[in-house]
């Protein structure tokens, strides 16, 4: 209907020879103010220099079309459109014809996006700023696949460097202790019951017989262990990658000396203090940075250089990585390196996500009660759910600081988004028991109140909500609309009998709710919810 009205507009300005205008169509707040507004003759009142009711009324003498039931003008120049509902009406089939692919498109057009989220070390259990930047990530990716991008999940396996080293020196040092032998933790070691139980794991199953072992064997094992209880601990979230890239064997497919000969011959690299630095301060950065240190070992900024190229090698148009907001200071050099390696920057973007913080009866919750330790994403589905968990971290945008509230998160009340979206959809399910095949109408004539015709409307927006998350890659339209739509459900069955004694008037009502089903699920799929049958 929104482009239908633009087109009738458009029309109507060609017929007064204006050109080159952006029209405006929105949904007034006001149902007095009709169904859809426009506020083009005040936008044209400057370039044509006449009042804007006046304007407002030479368009409006050259609209004429069936599905538009009265046009009034408001003042200073509001043009408000009151129309038939019959698209509304005419939209419930077409969700029942599409189901699950309901609110898709193809406004991507096959353009390859890689989406890189998480990529924690494997030295420790993932935390809730792994948890946030994994909803946002995989719901991104849900819904750009959903709207025609071809996208590449990614996570990046940091098993080379320093920390794999000292994971591998901490499973030794607690592998001793528990062969009843003194030993040291490392300087930087990492004290986790992970770390332990690795330890723990191998005295069980050998004794003390791989004391004989190297440092290689352990770093190998603790990788593989903790990889291993990382993607478990996702999968358990609902997140399953495209793509895992590891760091060792992109180490193993790409000579870093070649990278850096690649900066050097575009003139971007030099030598101090024995060391070869990175000149990005003469792209995005105020500094620059260390590529190769003095002892001929490369930084860790070095192997990312490479993994980015590797990316753009690939072929992909863009690249979106999801950092915390420590990285901050990472993002201008990360940027320079794409650009000194010859390629377009804004091929990669970087979000950071913000800071997390959990909260009970009003305090924050800093430690868990079981280890003494930051709460973990496992500890904090065991708590919540998943539904809540993949709920909760897409309901903001992630540029804000959040408060993940675990009282309201585990409630069973209306004041819990999740518990009153999700009751919305079971409320539809128990309605339907037994009905689910029931027939289309072919016309629906019995459907007039306007809860009906407002929960319509909000199934009606929900391709342009999905447009408009996927390109404005804002996961939290999704998350927002789904409650709206549950709202309107909710005011719509209390005012309403859906089951009643007109064969016809039942029918075109149970229509109407498994449209809202298929749009809620549909929605819900796209942030990692599947909502529950019965309640």
């Amino acid at each position: 209907m929104k482009n239908l009205l633009t087109e009738e507009i458009k029309k109507a300005l060609d017929a007064l020879e204006v050109t080159d205008v952006e029209i405006e169509v929105t949904k007034p707040a006001l149902a007095e103010n009709g169904d859809f507004s426009t506020n083009i003759a005040m936008k044209l009142a400057r370039i044509l220099k006449k009042n804007p009711m006046l304007i407002a009324e030479e368009i409006v003498s050259k609209i004429d079309n069936p599905s538009i039931k009265n046009i009034e003008i408001k003042a200073p120049g509001f043009i408000n459109f009151f129309v038939s509902k019959d698209y509304l009406l005419e939209n419930i089939n077409k969700v029942l014809d599409e189901k699950e692919r309901y609110g898709s498109s193809n406004i991507g057009n096959g353009q390859k996006i890689n989406i890189e989220f998480v990529s924690a070390n494997p030295t420790g259990i993932l935390h809730l700023g792994n948890a946030r930047g994994g909803a946002y990530g995989d719901s991104l990716a849900r819904i750009m696949k959903f709207c025609g991008f071809d996208v590449t999940s990614e996570y990046y396996i940091n098993d080379l460097g320093s920390q794999i080293t000292n994971l591998g020196l901490s499973i030794i040092a607690r592998y001793k202790e528990i062969c009843g032998l003194p030993s040291e933790m490392p300087e930087n070691g990492y004290y986790g019951k992970e770390i332990i139980a690795i330890a723990q794991k191998l005295y069980d199953e050998h004794k003390d017989t791989y004391l004989d072992k190297d440092l290689d064997y352990f770093k190998k094992l603790g990788t593989e262990e903790m990889v291993g209880h990382i993607f478990d601990d996702l999968k358990e979230y609902r997140i399953e990658y495209d793509v895992k890239t590891s760091e060792k064997a992109l180490s193993e497919k790409y000579d870093l000396k070649e990278v850096v000969n690649i900066l050097n011959k575009n003139g971007y690299t030099y030598e101090k203090d024995g060391a070869t630095w990175f000149k990005c301060s003469a792209l995005f950065d105020d500094k620059d940075h260390v590529l190769i240190k003095e002892d001929g070992n490369a930084t860790y900024f070095l192997p990312d250089i490479a993994y980015h190229m590797d990316k753009i090698n690939r072929g992909f148009d863009k690249m979106i990585d999801i950092f915390g907001a420590d990285h901050h200071g990472y993002v201008a050099r990360l940027k320079s390196s794409v650009k000194a390696l010859g390629n377009d920057p804004e091929k990669l973007e970087v979000k950071l996500l913000q800071l997390v913080r959990l909260v009970e009866n009003g305090e924050v919750v800093k430690m868990s009660k079981r280890t003494g330790k930051s709460v973990t994403l496992k500890e904090l589905i065991d708590e919540v759910g998943v539904n809540a968990a993949r709920y909760y971290f897409s309901k903001y945008s992630l540029d804000t600081q959040m408060d993940f509230d675990l009282g309201l998160a585990k409630s069973k009340s209306n004041e819990n988004p999740v518990f009153y979206v999700s009751y919305a959809y079971a409320r539809i399910c128990s309605i339907l028991k037994g009905q689910e095949n029931v027939k289309k109408c072919e016309k629906y004539i019995a459907i007039k109140d306007d809860t009906s015709y407002n929960v319509l409307e909000k199934v009606y927006e929900f391709p342009e909500v999905v447009k408009t998350a996927a390109t404005k890659e804002l996961p939290h339209l999704i998350t927002n609309y789904v409650y709206e739509l549950a709202s309107l459900f909710h005011l719509y069955y209390a005012k309403n009998r859906v089951l009643t004694d007109d064969e016809e008037e039942t029918l075109e009502n149970l229509n109407l709710i498994k449209c809202v089903k298929q749009t809620l699920f549909n929605a819900l799929d796209l942030i990692g919810v599947i909502p529950p049958e019965q309640m």
